[in-house]
C-alpha cells in the first residue's frame, strides 16, 4: 500500500529538482516527509492541506499516515466524515473496513466491506474504482466479488473481462485468467488482438512451462466442445505459430481450409513459416496441400508448386553423400514445370532455384549463369528482384573462383538499393568476399559498418565475423593463421570439404597453442556433420566444451551437440541434457529461448 501510494503521490505531483534556496511547498514537503516514512511529520501538514481542501489526494495520504501511526481512531473519525460527504461513492467505506481490520475488528470490517459493494450503482467507473480500492487494500476476493457483481448490473454491456484477468494473473489463477480472455473474444471479437498482446506477454516468461500448458489444455478444450466458433481455432493457429509448433498450426489450418472453402492463403503462410524455420518436411505437407487440393483455382498454386520443388532441394542437400540420382531427378521435374509455366516474372524464384541446384550440387555452371541471365533480363521486374537475381549470379561467380566479377555485382546491388536490407546483404556478401581471399582490414572496415544493420540476422553475422578477424590479426604479424583459416572457410563454400578439412588440420598442426584453434575446430565440426560423420562432429563439440568452456563458441557447441543427439541419434534424453545445461550454463546465449523451446518439446509439453 505505501509503494502504492508513494507511485500516486508520484504522479500527482511534480517532483522537480529546486534551484537552491527556492522552499518547498507544503505538499512537497509533506510528500517528502512521507516518501522518508516520517509520518508524524506528514501528518501534520496532510491534516491542514486536508481541512482547507478535502481532495481525495489529501484523504488518501492523510489517513495512510494515521494508519502507519496506529492512530486508528482518528482514522476512523476522519473516513466518516468523508463518508458522509461523500454518500455516493461506495470505495471510501473500503478504507473504513481496512482501518476496522487493523484494529481487529473483523465483523465490523466485512460489514463495511459488504455496504460498498451493496451500494455499487450500474456505473462502470464506480465499478471499477471499487475494485481498485479494494486491490489498493489486497483485498483481491472481495474486488472480483466487486467484477462480478458489477458485470451483473451491465449485463450485455461490459464485461469486466480485462479488469478480472488481471486480478487472476496477479494470484497466478491461470485457469481463470485464460478463461476471463477467451470469454471477451467471445464478447467481442474486436478484443482479439488486444487479447492475443495480453497472452504473448505473459506466456513468453514462462520457465516451468506451467501457463503454456494450462493455456493449450484450455484452448483445446474449447475447439472441442465449440467447433462452430472458429475463432479458437485460428487462436490456435496463432498460439502454435507463437510456439514454433507448426505441426499443430498446419493441422489447425487444414480443418478451418477445408471446413469455410478457403483460397489456401493461411496454408500458404504456414508452409513458409516452416521453410523459414527449416522445417522442411512440414512446409511440404503444406505446399502439397495447396496444388493437390485447392489446385490451379487457388492464387497461390504457382507459387506453392515452385515452393514444394524448392523444398525439395532443400531436403535433398544435407544428405551425405549428396543423392546425384534424386538431384538429377528433381532438376528435370524443375525443367519441366518451367516448361509447363513459362519463364516469366512469376517463376523466377523457380529459375532462382535452378540455378542454385545446377550450379552448386551438379556443377553446372555455365547453365546456372545462363538461367540467371535469361531472369534478370524479364521485362517489367522490379529492383528487388532483378537484385536478388544479381546477388545468386556473385554467389555462383564466387562460387566457380571468379571473385572480381562476383565482388562487381556485389557492389551493383549495393549501390542500386541504398539503405535497403537487400543492400546490406550484399555489402557483407562482399566484405566476406575479401575475407575469403585475405583483405582483411577491408573486409572488416566493411563489416563494422554492418554492425549497425536494419537486419538483425546481418547484424549479427557482421559482428560474428568482424570478431574473428579482429582476434587473430595483429599490425606487426604476418596473420598467417587467420589466412589459413579464411582459406579453408572458402573451400568450404565451394563445397570442397576434403581440401578444407586439410587446411584445418594443417592449421592444428603448425599453431596448436593459436587463439583460432577452438574456431578451426568448432569448423571441423561442422564440416563433419555435413559429411554425416556425426560421431566425429561430436567428439570435436565435446573437445570445445572441456578445452575452450569460456569461448564464444561454447554455446554454440552446446546447442550443435544437442540437436546432434535429438536429430541424428535419436537420444531424446541426452538431447534434454544438453539443452538445459546450455540454459543453465550460458543464459545470455542467443539459443536460449530456442533451447528452451526444443527442451519443452522433447519432454512433451507440446504433445496434443
Amino acid at each position: 500500500m505505501y509503494k502504492l501510494l508513494f507511485l500516486v503521490g508520484l504522479l500527482m505531483c511534480t517532483c522537480t529538482v529546486f534551484p537552491q534556496g527556492q522552499s518547498y511547498t507544503n505538499e512537497q514537503l509533506a510528500l517528502q516527509y512521507m516518501m522518508n516514512r516520517e509520518f508524524d511529520k506528514a501528518v501534520e501538514i496532510y491534516e491542514d492541506l486536508y481541512n482547507k481542501n478535502p481532495t481525495q489526494y489529501y484523504f488518501s495520504n492523510y489517513t495512510f499516515c494515521l494508519i502507519e501511526l496506529q492512530n486508528y481512531e482518528k482514522a476512523e473519525k476522519i473516513i466518516k466524515k468523508h463518508i458522509r460527504s461523500h454518500p455516493k461513492e461506495p470505495k471510501f467505506l473500503v478504507d473504513l473496513g481496512y482501518v476496522y481490520s487493523k484494529e481487529g475488528e473483523q465483523r465490523k470490517s466485512e460489514n463495511a466491506y459488504n455496504e460498498a459493494i451493496e451500494k455499487m450503482k450500474p456505473d462502470r467507473q464506480q465499478i471499477t474504482e471499487l475494485a481498485n480500492a479494494f486491490l489498493v487494500k489486497r483485498e483481491n476476493e472481495r474486488a472480483i466479488e466487486t467484477i462480478k457483481k458489477g458485470r451483473n448490473l451491465l449485463p450485455d454491456k461490459y464485461p469486466f473481462s480485462i479488469e478480472l484477468a488481471d486480478i487472476y494473473e496477479r494470484q497466478e489463477d491461470w485457469s481463470n485468467y485464460y478463461n476471463e480472455l477467451l470469454d471477451l473474444i467471445i464478447f467481442d471479437y474486436q478484443y482479439l488482438q488486444n487479447v492475443q498482446n495480453k497472452l504473448q506477454d505473459n506466456l513468453t516468461n514462462d520457465p516451468e512451462n506451467k501457463k503454456n500448458e494450462a493455456f493449450r489444455n484450455i484452448l483445446l478444450k474449447r475447439i472441442q466442445k465449440f467447433p462452430e466458433q472458429q475463432f479458437y481455432a485460428e487462436l490456435m493457429i496463432w498460439y502454435s505459430i507463437q510456439q514454433k509448433d507448426f505441426a499443430s498450426a498446419l493441422l489447425q489450418a487444414k480443418a478451418l481450409d477445408r471446413r469455410n472453402g478457403e483460397n489456401g492463403q493461411r496454408i500458404m503462410e504456414i508452409g513458409d513459416l516452416a521453410t523459414t524455420n527449416k522445417k522442411y518436411e512440414l512446409a511440404e505437407d503444406a505446399y502439397s496441400y495447396i496444388v493437390t487440393k485447392k489446385g490451379e483455382e487457388s492464387p497461390y498454386y504457382v507459387n506453392s508448386r515452385i515452393a514444394l520443388l524448392e523444398t525439395r532441394m532443400n531436403r535433398l542437400i544435407p544428405d551425405f553423400p549428396l543423392n546425384k540420382e534424386k538431384m538429377l531427378a528433381l532438376e528435370n521435374e524443375m525443367y519441366s514445370t518451367l516448361s509447363t509455366l513459362g519463364k516469366n516474372r512469376n517463376t523466377i524464384p523457380l529459375m532462382r532455384a535452378l540455378a542454385r541446384l545446377e550450379a552448386f550440387y551438379l556443377s553446372k555452371n555455365n547453365t546456372a549463369i545462363a538461367l540467371l541471365n535469361e531472369a534478370i533480363n524479364i521485362e517489367n521486374i522490379s529492383t528487388i528482384i532483378q537484385a536478388e537475381c544479381k546477388l545468386d549470379l556473385a554467389d555462383i561467380m564466387l562460387f566457380s573462383g571468379e571473385q572480381w566479377e562476383a565482388t562487381l555485382l556485389y557492389s551493383q546491388v549495393e549501390k542500386s538499393l541504398p539503405n535497403d536490407p537487400l543492400a546490406h546483404e550484399a555489402k557483407f556478401r562482399n566484405a566476406r568476399l575479401f575475407y575469403f581471399i585475405g583483405e582483411f582490414s577491408w573486409a572488416k572496415a566493411q563489416l563494422d559498418v554492418l554492425k549497425a544493420a536494419t537486419s538483425k540476422l546481418i547484424a549479427n553475422d557482421a559482428m560474428q565475423l568482424s570478431l574473428l578477424i579482429a582476434d587473430n590479426t595483429n599490425p606487426d604479424s604476418t596473420s598467417t593463421e587467420l589466412a589459413m583459416y579464411s582459406r579453408a572457410d572458402f573451400l568450404l563454400y565451394q563445397n570442397k570439404k576434403e581440401m578444407a578439412l586439410q587446411t584445418l588440420d594443417s592449421l592444428l598442426t603448425s599453431f596448436s597453442s593459436h587463439p583460432i584453434i577452438s574456431q578451426v575446430i568448432f569448423k571441423e565440426s561442422e564440416i563433419r556433420i555435413l559429411q554425416g560423420r556425426y560421431l566425429d562432429a561430436d567428439t570435436l563439440l565435446g573437445q570445445i566444451l572441456v578445452t575452450y568452456p569460456y569461448s564464444i563458441l561454447a554455446d554454440d557447441a552446446l546447442m550443435k551437440r544437442a540437436e546432434l543427439y535429438e536429430n541424428q541419434f535419436q537420444n531424446p534424453t541426452k538431447a534434454m541434457y544438453f539443452y538445459q545445461k546450455l540454459m543453465t550454463n550460458y543464459p545470455g546465449s542467443l539459443f536460449v529461448e530456442e533451447a528452451r523451446k526444443r527442451f519443452r518439446a522433447l519432454r512433451g509439453d507440446l504433445v496434443n
